[in-house]
């Protein structure tokens, strides 16, 4: 077998609550996570021990160790017990440093494919402990679907799918900082939190407008000015475009929208460009 192809899904946070920071230094969590179709490509082939590649069609994203796909990799041949290399070529099409767990998804195909290459030497067990060394983000990437992340963000409880909604992802134009974002968290004394049980009451009843209703992430409440009203902007103009509900996703900065139709989502997708860096059309997975 020369190599193996894997689809690697961006991540949406349906919710985001920070519950605290762990004397480990992480901070607990509890988030309601769900995959879609905006996804990269992965090509992994094994290679030379110790020879670690990761190329993308981005030229600003390291290849070396500094790259989540490599750390993957190491981490797979550290639980394997032996010594491995491996080559990855990734097509990035999930935008980088958007709070949609692009290079956590990609850490994800990479453990996968490796593991096919390899005859599935590794268990389920074994693979999310190399998942968690790679990223907190990873072991969900790996599960895909809708499930409970709570813990760092590895303790997932699958939980039942959400119906096929038609998506729209808007990246404004600006960066979020994840540790300013977290320090601003810890620093509040008093907070809103997402209502996590109507959620999950939602999720179990089918009832993707009830979901969307309850979409919350803590961080949007921590923002800088300029940031926050351009993330309000983008989420007033889905909803006026018939979103379902809007929330940002992850630490930011991207923005999405539930919508009931794909119609409609097209016409408010074409409408954001107006505003947006980037725009994407996608369907829960």
């Amino acid at each position: 077998m020369s190599g193996v192809t894997r689809r690697a899904r961006a991540k949406l946070n349906l919710s985001l609550d920070v519950l605290g920071k762990r004397p480990d230094g992480f901070h607990e969590l509890c988030m309601v996570m769900q995959s879609c179709s905006l996804a990269d490509e992965v090509y992994v082939e094994s290679a030379a021990p110790g020879d670690f590649l990761a190329q993308t069609n981005r030229s600003y994203i390291p290849t070396g160790d500094k790259n989540v796909a490599v750390k993957a990799a190491r981490a797979y041949f550290a639980a394997l017990g032996r010594e491995g290399g491996a080559h990855m070529r990734i097509t990035k099409r999930i935008p980088v440093c958007a709070g949609l767990g692009g290079g956590s998804s990609d850490a994800a195909a990479v453990l996968a494919a490796l593991n096919e290459l390899n005859g599935g030497a590794l268990d389920e067990a074994a693979l999310r402990e190399a998942a968690l060394a790679a990223g907190s983000d990873v072991p969900f990437c790996m599960l895909g679907g809708t499930a409970l992340a709570e813990g760092r963000g590895e303790a997932l409880t699958p939980l039942p799918g959400l119906p096929e909604t038609d998506v729209v992802i808007c990246m404004p134009y600006f960066n979020c900082s994840t540790p300013e974002l977290f320090g601003r968290v810890d620093a509040r004394k008093s907070r809103c939190r997402p209502d996590t049980a109507g959620l999950l009451a939602a999720l179990e009843a089918g009832d993707v407008l009830g979901v969307a209703r309850r979409m919350y992430n803590v961080f949007e409440d921590v923002l800088d000015r300029r940031a926050a009203k351009a993330v309000q902007e983008i989420k007033l103009l889905l909803l006026a475009g018939g979103a379902l509900g809007a929330a940002m996703s992850g630490s930011g900065s991207a923005v999405f929208g539930l919508f009931p139709d794909a119609e409609s989502a097209r016409a408010a997708a074409e409408n954001a460009k107006a505003v947006c860096r980037e725009v994407f059309l996608a369907k829960t997975e």
